[in-house]
């Protein structure tokens, strides 16, 4: 299996699907518009591939699963749009194109990232999967997409009195990036039916491949450009956020984003066979230069 033509397809998949998304005549039509803007702008999709991944790897129905795939993808456009805010990061860049409030407004752009949350749990509800996996997805995806997950790892991330150290660092990462990539691993368990030895081991693999991947995002916020990465760089040390690169030097963060990975990989040991996809899939995200 070529991993870069395996992605591209699962890739075409999803952006199929998401394409034909939020695309009604409506008098609210100026607000669609803000949902698809950031929903198409681009990215790896990676959180809807690995969802799609982990189903077909254990015999399930990769189209009964899509909707949970783009639930994800729907999750993370909108953490996108309001982690880019000014009462956030204050971003004007994402994935090479303006961001969605320098577009559309502030105020907009709230509601546009309200309405896509909404929107994701309207889509998972939609599977046409046993109920009882339905109603454990959408149970899942909403503890790691709140408090207990993504909005609790946001609250640590933009808090003045939040433990700084790797330990903090860590705690931040596993809730706000790990959470998502957790639940899109596990979501591919639940949607084929998997049993809780699978659920483990795919969660885990998502866990310290979300480590990884934030590290390298910290390092490359260091080493590259706007063009290379398609978003501002040097916001963190602007900001004076410490972050793995800033707190362990770039060349020890490139060590635990190795070390990550290969924990990723030693998880599905004996559990689960995607044919090499996941462990590959590792080995490029820790690498990746965008």
């Amino acid at each position: 299996m070529e991993l870069s033509a395996e992605l591209g397809r699962l890739r075409g998949a999803v952006e199929a699907y998401l394409g034909g998304l939020f695309t009604e005549d409506a008098p609210y039509g100026r607000l669609l518009e803000s949902m698809r803007y950031s929903l198409l702008a681009g990215g790896k999709r990676l959180r809807p591939a690995l969802t799609l991944k982990f189903c077909e790897a254990l015999g399930g129905d990769t189209k009964a699963a899509m909707p949970l795939a783009c639930a994800l993808e729907l999750i993370h456009t909108y953490s996108l749009i309001h982690d880019d805010l000014p009462c956030m990061d204050d971003d004007s860049l994402r994935r090479g194109l303006p961001t969605n409030h320098t577009v559309f407004g502030e105020g907009r752009a709230v509601i546009a990232g309200d309405a896509l949350q909404a929107a994701a749990f309207g889509l998972v509800s939609s599977a046409k999967l046993p109920p009882e996996r339905t109603v454990r997805a959408v149970a899942y995806l909403a503890d790691c997409a709140g408090a207990r997950g993504m909005c609790g790892g946001q609250e640590l991330d933009t808090a003045e009195d939040t433990d700084r150290s790797i330990e903090g660092l860590t705690l931040i990462n596993d809730l706000k990036t790990g959470a998502l990539i957790r639940a899109a691993c596990a979501l591919g368990v639940i949607a084929a039916g998997g049993g809780e030895r699978e659920l483990e081991a795919a969660e885990e693999y998502g866990k310290q491949l979300a480590r990884a991947f934030q590290i390298r995002d910290d390092i490359l916020d260091v080493v590259s450009t706007p063009e290379e990465l398609g978003k501002n760089v040097g916001s963190d040390e602007a900001n004076e956020k410490p972050t793995y690169a800033s707190v362990l030097g770039v060349d020890k963060a490139e060590r635990e984003v190795l070390a990550a990975t290969e924990r990723a990989k030693a998880a599905l040991e004996g559990a689960i066979d995607s044919g090499g996809f996941f462990e590959a899939l590792a080995d490029a995200l820790a690498v990746r230069k965008s």
